[in-house]
């Protein structure tokens, strides 16, 4: 049959449709960067490694880990708005991440606007530690000493408007105390600056847990909804008088404007590795809850995320001016 003008024209216009499915069929066709917004050795850092493992094994390609430690853990995020959004560069997204953007005049990135968010996945479990040669033996001892010496007792926290600095703020403000607050770049530093007492007090995520069961460290209170299994005796916030619950909900974003059919393939490689046993033990291990959310709701959880942080720094007097 003679091949006609109109049916070139056609089966030229169906291969250039075919393309992005082609395309889109072979992703990823190399290793993939996971910034890691922590040093290593946190327990976040612990949790993304082992997930970029359990990935690598169902992308068929590595994913790659690279630590970007600093500015309260944001550098990752702000890393995404200068890469291309071809799916080959991901990152932490947590709530800091929402916090870093609404306490300053001029942001580097809008987390409304600037990521593709593709999966959420767990949160933190945080708590307060001291020395385990402390004179307090509970959190109401803490309270108690930090009222009778106001700006005394020392606290070291990842760093101003991080997740730990504001529960810090919102626990000293309900229960009358007046603490002096020492940022910290990341856990090792942190926990180093306890057992050396240049700091009198840690308040963290749970990369503390196995300094607790060795017995360096004492835990007086854990801000999740229950207590922690490898922790009974340690009472909630909730136990000692105070109405919160922090659970402190990350995930992992690319830059805006991936394509959608990338995001998929990242969301279902993603969920099985979290999902994986090596994955869970590790959750287990830093009592990481499964917070699991796909594609769309995790993008909505994001913006509601973005809300709540910007009324605490309300709360505290740090939001920016042109923030709202």
């Amino acid at each position: 049959m003679r091949e006609t003008a109109m049916t070139r024209r056609a089966v030229l216009a169906g291969a250039a449709l075919a393309t992005p499915a082609l395309a889109q069929g072979r992703y990823p066709e190399k290793p993939i960067r996971l910034l890691i917004p922590w040093p290593p050795g946190a327990s976040a850092d612990v949790f993304f490694r082992t997930l970029s493992d359990q990935a690598s094994k169902r992308l068929g390609q590595l994913v790659v880990p690279e630590n970007r430690a600093g500015a309260s853990g944001s550098l990752g995020a702000a890393a995404l708005k200068d890469v291309r959004p071809d799916g080959y560069t991901l990152a932490q997204i947590h709530t800091g991440v929402f916090r870093a953007a609404l306490s300053v005049e001029r942001p580097t990135y809008d987390p409304l606007t600037d990521f593709t968010y593709i999966i959420q996945l767990s949160g933190s479990s945080h708590g307060i530690v001291v020395r385990a040669d402390s004179p307090w033996r509970s959190f109401a001892e803490f309270v108690a000493h930090a009222k009778a010496n106001p700006g005394v007792v020392t606290y070291g926290t990842l760093g101003p408007v991080s997740v730990q600095h504001m529960v810090m703020l919102d626990i000293a403000k309900a229960t009358g105390m007046e603490l002096t607050h020492v940022p910290y770049r990341g856990g090792g530093e942190l926990y180093t600056g306890l057992l050396s007492k240049q700091i009198d007090a840690v308040a963290d995520a749970s990369g503390w847990a196995q300094l607790v069961q060795d017995g360096q460290f004492r835990l007086l209170t854990v801000w999740a909804g229950a207590r922690m299994p490898r922790f009974p005796d340690a009472p909630t916030l909730k136990e000692v008088g105070l109405d919160m619950v922090i659970e402190s909900p990350y995930g992992l974003a690319g830059p805006r404007g991936m394509d959608p059919a990338v995001v998929a393939r990242l969301h279902d490689a993603l969920k099985e590795a979290l999902f994986d046993p090596a994955t869970r033990e590790v959750m287990a291990r830093f009592n990481m809850p499964m917070l699991y959310a796909p594609t769309a709701e995790y993008d909505a959880n994001s913006r509601r995320q973005h809300e709540i942080e910007k009324a605490t720094l309300r709360r505290h007097g740090l939001l920016a001016p042109n923030a709202g």
